[in-house]
């Protein structure tokens, strides 16, 4: 069974203030829980495979494929800064690792 004196160190470490009436109010419900958490550990659950989810659920994604576009002028043109170099066509961007420049 839980205490008061139980909730008051728990919520000291969650660094909460309880009124006195919070204080009643949460001895009560972790109480309950925690009578809920006995029962349910009384279950056999040898059988039971262990499992992140109660049911089971997973992403439906596509694989990734690379694809070239067409109009590669155009993409270089929009672009805020394009440069062209003997290494090819580039455009800037701004600098977000570091410092300014």
């Amino acid at each position: 069974m839980l205490d008061r004196e139980q909730v008051l160190k728990v919520a000291h470490l969650a660094r909460l203030e309880l009124t006195p009436a919070e204080e009643a109010q949460f001895t009560t419900q972790l109480g309950d829980i925690l009578e809920y958490f006995e029962q349910l550990s009384q279950l056999d659950t040898s059988e039971v495979q262990p499992t992140a989810r109660a049911i089971d659920v997973s992403n439906v994604t596509r694989p990734d494929q690379w694809e070239a576009y067409r109009d590669r002028d155009l993409i270089v043109q929009s672009a805020p800064a394009p440069e062209t170099t003997l290494q090819g066509d580039f455009f800037k961007v701004p600098k977000i690792i570091g410092g300014e420049d």
